[in-house]
C-alpha cells in the first residue's frame, strides 16, 4: 500500500462548537496529515501528485471523511458476557457475570481467541482508538496488547489491578500485583510501537487499598502513563467506597489523597459527582468517559455531560461493554444524546447535547480525554491520519436515498453526516485508516 495518499472530496472535521466541512483534499505522507486545501489546489497539481506516487482517491458525492473514533473506556474480556446479566445492578453484576468470567484469562489461548474477536469488532465499528481494561493476568492481558499490534488499531491497555479479596478470589497479593505491572509496563515499551501504550488500571476504590493505589501512582508517573478506573457509578458503590474510607468526604478524595489524581488520569462514568468533585476534576485536569448505555441498562443513572462540559472537564464517550451492550460508537454517541435529553426533560437546566457536540465526543473529545489530541480526533496538519470514509448509500446501507432535500450545497452535506449520526452503522463505513494504513475496506 502507498504511504502517500490523497482523498478529494468532503472532509468533515469535528470541533466542540461546529462542524467543519470542508470541500478539498487532503494529504497524508507517511500516516501523517500534510496538508488540507482547496479543490481548485488539487485541480492544478494533480499531475505533479501522480508523477510523485500519491494514490488519490476521490469521494463521491455521497461519501465523506470524518476522524477516527474514540472509545475511551472498555472492557476487552467482558465481550463474551454482551446481552447478559443486565438486568442486575453493578455491584451484583460484578460478582454474578464479570468477575467469574474474567478468571478465565488466565487461560492465554481462550484470552487470544477472544481479543482478536474484540480488535476486529471494534475495527470494523469505526474504533480506531480504545482504551482497554485489560483482566487481572499479565500473559493474557499482553494477549490484548498482541492482538492490537497485529490489527494496527491504536490502543491504550491495562493490565487490571486488584488486591482486594472478593468470592471469585479474582484478586492477587499487593507485592506480586505491583511487579505483574511493572513487567506489563516494560513488556508493553519494549515492542517500541507508536500506536499502543500500557495503562495504570486500579479496577476501582472498592478492589484496591491505599497502599496498592499509591504504588500504581508512582509507577504511573514513573512511566509517564495514563491511568484510569471508575468513579461514582453508583449510588450504592459510594456508599460503600466513604464507608471503607472515612476519613475522605467524597469520592475523588480518596483517589486523589492516593496520588492517583496527580498524573494524566482518566475516571469511567462520573454519573453522581457532587460540585465540589467536579470542580476539582476540572482544576486538576481529570477526564470522564462517559458510557451512557452501561449507565442505563445497569441503572447507574444519568450523568450530566452538559454540565461537566461547562464547568471545564473533558469528556469523552466509553462502549463499557460489557455494561454497555453494544461496541459501536454510533451507538456510544447517540445514547449521550439521549441521556443529555432525559435530563432536560426532568428540568435540568442545562441544554441537551446535540448530534454535532455528541460525535465530536466520540472523535476529538475523546482524543483530548485520553491526552492524544496533539495526535488524533481531528484532521489537522501533522496529526496522524485516523480516518474513516463514510458511504452514506453504500452496498446494504441501512439509509434509504430521497430525493428531498431542499439544502444549499453545503447544508446538504451536513444533512448527510447527520443522517450518518442517526441513523448509519458499520455498513456504512467502507473503509477504516490508522495512522495511513488501511485496517478495514469494503469498497
Amino acid at each position: 500500500m502507498s504511504d502517500k495518499l490523497i482523498f478529494v472530496g468532503n472532509i468533515i472535521s469535528p470541533t466542540l462548537l461546529n462542524i467543519e466541512c470542508i470541500n478539498g483534499f487532503i494529504q497524508v505522507q507517511n500516516g501523517k496529515i500534510t496538508d488540507i486545501n482547496t479543490r481548485k489546489y488539487f485541480n492544478q497539481n494533480e499531475q505533479t501528485f501522480i508523477k510523485t506516487g500519491y494514490t488519490i482517491k476521490v469521494l463521491g458525492l455521497n461519501e465523506f471523511l470524518i476522524p477516527g473514533f474514540v472509545d475511551c473506556h472498555t472492557h476487552a474480556p467482558q465481550y463474551p458476557n454482551l446481552g447478559i446479566g443486565l438486568d442486575r445492578p453493578l455491584l451484583e453484576w460484578l460478582d454474578k457475570y464479570t468477575f467469574p468470567l474474567e478468571c478465565l484469562y488466565s487461560d492465554t489461548e481462550f484470552a487470544a481467541k477472544v481479543y482478536d474477536q474484540v480488535v476486529r469488532r471494534l475495527i470494523n465499528n469505526g474504533t480506531t482508538t480504545a482504551c482497554y481494561f485489560g483482566s487481572l493476568h499479565l500473559e493474557g492481558t499482553l494477549e490484548l496488547v498482541k492482538c492490537v499490534i497485529k490489527h494496527n488499531q491504536r490502543a491504550l491497555v491495562g493490565k487490571v489491578s486488584m488486591n482486594v479479596k472478593n468470592d471469585a478470589g479474582y484478586y492477587n497479593d499487593t507485592n506480586v500485583e505491583l511487579n505483574q505491572v511493572k513487567t506489563f509496563v516494560n513488556k508493553v515499551l519494549e515492542y517500541k510501537n507508536k500506536l499502543v501504550e500500557p495503562v495504570i488500571t486500579p479496577r476501582f476504590a472498592l478492589s484496591c487499598d491505599k497502599e496498592l493505589m499509591k504504588q500504581l501512582s508512582t509507577i504511573a508517573r514513573e512511566n509517564s502513563c495514563l491511568i484510569q478506573s471508575h468513579i461514582s457509578e453508583n449510588k450504592k458503590e459510594i456508599e460503600f467506597v466513604l464507608n471503607s474510607y472515612s476519613e475522605c468526604s467524597n469520592y475523588a478524595e480518596v483517589y486523589d489523597r492516593c496520588g492517583i489524581f496527580n498524573n494524566k488520569c482518566i475516571m469511567a462514568h462520573g454519573v453522581h459527582l457532587t460540585e465540589s468533585e467536579m470542580s476539582m476534576f476540572a482544576r486538576k485536569g481529570i477526564s470522564i468517559a462517559h458510557c451512557p448505555a452501561s449507565n442505563t441498562r445497569l441503572r447507574s443513572g444519568l450523568c450530566p455531560v452538559r454540565k461537566l462540559l461547562d464547568k471545564g472537564v473533558k469528556v469523552g464517550l466509553g462502549t463499557d461493554v460489557s455494561g454497555g451492550d453494544n461496541s459501536s460508537m454510533l451507538d456510544a454517541l447517540r445514547r449521550a444524546m439521549d441521556v443529555s435529553e432525559h435530563l432536560n426533560l426532568l428540568g435540568a437546566k442545562e441544554s441537551p447535547l446535540n448530534w454535532r457536540e455528541a460525535l465530536y465526543l466520540a472523535t476529538l473529545g475523546g482524543a483530548t480525554a485520553l491526552h492524544l489530541n496533539d495526535k488524533i480526533g481531528s484532521f489537522e496538519v501533522g496529526k496522524d491520519f485516523d480516518a474513516l470514509v463514510i458511504d452514506l448509500y453504500s452496498k446494504d446501507s441501512p439509509i434509504d436515498k430521497y430525493d428531498s432535500s431542499l439544502a444549499q450545497e453545503q447544508e446538504a452535506m451536513l444533512e448527510r453526516v447527520q443522517k450518518f449520526v442517526y441513523l448509519g452503522d458499520d455498513r456504512n463505513i467502507v473503509q477504516v485508516y490508522v495512522k495511513g494504513i488501511k485496517v478495514k475496506d469494503i469498497l
